[in-house]
């Protein structure tokens, strides 16, 4: 397993703790500029650690150089070598370790199989789509044998459908290996697609850790509560506190008499086609409703929606979100 232990990921933040264990994928949500980076660069011994342990199966880590870590690092800017197959691309951490050839051909042939690179193994990297070719720098870290596996945002410049596609396909191959994988991620979606275990980060902190489900059903204050939702929550002071609804919680439609009706003018709408995006003005803050189906409203025209009492999240103060 992987222990942060009262690690600072800046001089001024306060230092936090945190156990990656093994054969889960632990999620870290951040936005941009929250430290996710930062910690991954910590973890693999690219940055020094400026206060408390890292340790890796117990052995603390803090002064090994990133070489002699059993860490694997893949970024979001996925990097091959260019003059190197597919197969020779995998290959080369274990050719760097001196295996032998048989057990590198072995080993490569498995990994390929498991990220679907069989046929392409004698191909060069330019002639692979970025997905492919992302396939292949997390077929190299696999390689390496590491005990942590960390993933910098590795699915990040992919569109969409190729990323929903290849998370359920790395999700079984990341709980077959029984790795400590670190996963980075600025997308809530990836939190319940991906994760055993949640860190919420903010300003390099950790704002909440537990189960995906659990820290979006129980955030613990209004930055958490932003972090799990997309689009981010909607906000209304209330009566001295702060009161936030997940977009995809409103409704135009009362289910129930203990409803909360909140009076709202749309500004602008936006569909998908399966979804409907309402952009409004509600008591002269503006909120976005995330409703399934079509729905055709004039821009300027008033309703009410509707959120279930229970989806209305209440607190004391407003957050640093």
């Amino acid at each position: 397993m992987l222990v942060l232990d009262n690690v600072r990921l800046t001089a001024d933040s306060k230092p936090l703790s945190h156990e990656f264990r093994r054969g889960c994928i632990t999620v870290v949500l951040g936005r941009n500029g929250a430290g996710k980076t930062r910690l991954c660069r910590l973890v693999a011994g690219l940055d020094d650690c400026l206060s408390g342990d890292i340790l890796i199966s117990g052995e603390r880590v803090n002064d090994l150089s990133p070489g002699k870590r059993s860490v694997a690092l893949v970024y979001q800017e996925f990097v091959n070598y260019a003059s190197l197959t597919v197969e020779e691309n995998i290959g080369s951490p274990m050719r760097a370790a001196k295996r032998s050839a048989k057990e590198r051909r072995t080993r490569v042939r498995e990994i390929a199989a498991q990220l679907e690179l069989t046929d392409l193994l004698s191909r060069y990297p330019e002639e692979l789509s970025g997905g492919q070719q992302q396939r292949v720098a997390i077929g190299r870290a696999l390689a390496k044998s590491a005990k942590v596996l960390v993933l910098d945002e590795p699915l990040v410049n992919l569109d969409f459908k190729l990323r929903e596609s290849l998370e359920v396909q790395l999700r079984e191959l990341l709980v077959r290996e029984e790795l400590t994988v670190v996963y980075t991620t600025s997308d809530p979606r990836d939190a319940f697609n991906l994760a055993d275990d949640l860190v919420l980060l903010h300003q390099h902190q950790v704002v909440q850790t537990g189960e995906p489900l659990d820290v979006y059903q129980r955030p613990v204050d209004p930055v958490a509560a932003d972090l799990m939702s997309d689009p981010g929550v909607n906000r209304l002071p209330h009566h001295g506190s702060m009161r936030l609804v997940r977009p995809e919680h409103l409704s135009l439609e009362r289910s129930n008499t203990t409803d909360v009706m909140f009076s709202a003018r749309l500004l602008s709408a936006e569909t998908s086609g399966s979804e409907t995006f309402l952009h409004c003005v509600v008591e002269n803050e503006h909120w976005v409703a995330r409703l399934n189906g079509l729905h055709e409203l004039d821009v300027g025209a008033e309703f009410e929606l509707y959120a279930h009492q229970n989806s209305v999240l209440e607190f004391a103060e407003e957050g640093d979100g």
